[in-house]
This record gives structure tokens, sequence and C-alpha cells, in this order.
């Protein structure tokens, strides 16, 4: 099979809805801001985040992501606030989303907090039809798109400790009907469910375990499960291993270099019969935070 013909398929699969639907994270342990909005300001410093994702390489067409966010509590209150851009080019395709976060945290124990998100998102779709061959020249329902913006809102819960968390979330409660000309929607973003987990081990001092899991469920999809483990060494280096049920295996590493600046890596392996056809999917991103005498990081580096 021809890697055109592949790409064609695995296209469709996209457009009708049955693979991913939101931009895929093999490292969504420090995105979750873009999974969650309660997630916003729980670091308890502002935090920047840049990640870019090149899946499938070697594919032609294979999906490239970048990511970008802002987070913050603010000031004193109970109230974060958080900013994103993702960029996600698919073949013909480009989606560029803007979205703001709101969150509201109570305390629930001495260790445990509650917060509540909410979603905002404008989202912007364009397909490039001439990087398509359709059999019939003209057709309607293979027309350019430009910036076919579509609104959308989302909610999400997040409970977590110094040592534990566990979220649900849905970023996006409108399902979009894109291409829809003659009542036939070729392509649909459809409601994407979250759930994630994690929970860190102290090993010792100088070592911290954490497991982690993050579920995704999409009507007409597969269930998506991805487990990971992670080690923190000497509160610097992090090692990590991850495995995507029936898709993909990955590795990951992460470096504290300085008390702001944390930069990370990932990669998969696919595990279906698409390895065949691409030399895996490369991940990295950057983290940095500022700190003033009186901030803090309330949960560990893990999360």
């Amino acid at each position: 099979m021809s890697k055109k013909l592949l790409l064609c398929i695995v296209l469709l699969g996209y457009c009708i809805g049955y693979a991913q639907q939101d931009a895929q994270y093999t490292q969504y342990m420090y995105n979750t801001i873009n999974i969650n909005p309660a997630y916003a300001g729980s670091r308890g410093v502002l935090s920047i985040f840049a990640l870019h994702r090149d899946q499938w390489v070697g594919l032609d067409g294979a999906p490239k992501t970048n990511s970008v966010s802002v987070n913050t509590p603010i000031n004193n209150s109970n109230i974060g606030l958080g900013v994103s851009l993702v960029n996600d080019k698919i073949g013909p395709t480009t989606e560029n989303q803007f979205s703001v976060d709101l969150s509201y945290t109570i305390p629930t124990s001495e260790t445990w907090k509650l917060s509540f998100g909410i979603k905002g998102t404008a989202d912007f779709f364009n397909l490039d039809v001439t990087k398509l061959n359709p059999e019939t020249a003209g057709d309607p329902q293979f027309q350019n798109l430009d910036n076919d913006f579509s609104p959308n809102v989302g909610a999400g819960i997040y409970w977590h400790s110094n040592k534990a968390y566990i979220g649900f979330s849905v970023p996006n409660f409108i399902q979009t009907n894109r291409y829809d000309d003659n009542d036939v929607a070729i392509y649909k973003d459809k409601i994407n469910y979250y759930l994630i987990g994690g929970y860190v081990f102290d090993f010792s001092q100088e070592v911290k375990f954490k497991p982690a899991l993050l579920t995704k469920m999409v009507e007409g999809a597969p269930l998506q499960v991805d487990v990971s483990a992670n080690f923190l060494f000497f509160e610097k280096l992090t090692l990590g291993v991850a495995y995507r049920w029936d898709a993909a295996i990955s590795a990951m590493a992460g470096f504290q270099i300085t008390d702001g600046l944390y930069i990370g890596y990932g990669y998969d392996n696919e595990t279906t019969r698409l390895r065949n056809y691409n030399s895996g999917s490369h991940e990295i991103f950057l983290r940095y935070e500022f700190f003033s005498n009186k901030s803090r990081i309330t949960t560990p580096r893990f999360f």
C-alpha cells in the first residue's frame, strides 16, 4: 500500500469521526490545561507552556500540532485563569483553537482541593482542496473552507492534593458539523470525554514515582486508554514510559534546568500496522514558571 493511499484512508477516518478528534498528546500530564479547564491556576504560579508534536513522521500529511498556553491563579483568590492556542494540521486541513479557561477552587479537607472550570473556545477551520484529488472536479462538497468559525464551551472538575489528582472534563459540549452541504456532514467535531488520574509515591528523598491514567471517550470511536509511569530523580530528571492501548508505546524524559524552566521530550512507537509506514512520533515541550517570594508550587512537579 502506498503512503498516499494509506494517508487517504487515515484522513477519511479522521473526517468521519472514527479516529482521534482532539489533538493527541503523549505528555498529557504536563498539558492538562488543554483538556481540563479546572486545572487553571492549580500549580500556584504563573505557568507558560509550549509544545510541538510531529505524529507519524515520514507519512505525507500526518498530524502536526503546536500548542501554547498560559495559566495562573488570580492574586490570592480561589480563581484561576488560563488562555491557550492550539494549531493542528492534518493533511489538507488546518484548525486553530483559541480558548479561555476560568476555574474556582474550594478546599475539601486539610490536604485536598476541588476545582471547577469552564472553557470558552473559538475554532477556525481551514480546508485546502488543492491538496486533494477529488474524482469530480468542481464537486460542491469539495470546496475550500477559509477560517470557518465555530464557538464552543466546555467544563471540568479537578480534585487534587500534594500527592494525587483525579479529573473529569468535556472540553467541547457542542458537536460541530463541518462541510455539510446537501445535509451530508463530511467532517464532525464530536464530543470528547476525558478522565484523568495520578498518584505520587515517595520511594525516598531522591526518588519519586508517579503512575498516571488518561481515558478518552468519543462517540463512534474505541475507548482510548493511556497508562504512564514516570520516575523523578533528585527533583531534576524525569524518566518514564507509557502505553496507549492498542495504538502505541512511548518513552519520555524531562529535565528541570532551573527552578522555573523545564524541558521534556516524548517518542511514540506505533503498535498498529501504521508502524510500517512511519518512523514514530516526536513531542517536545518547554514550561517556564514565574516565582515570587510568596509563591510556591502547591503540587509536585509531576502535575
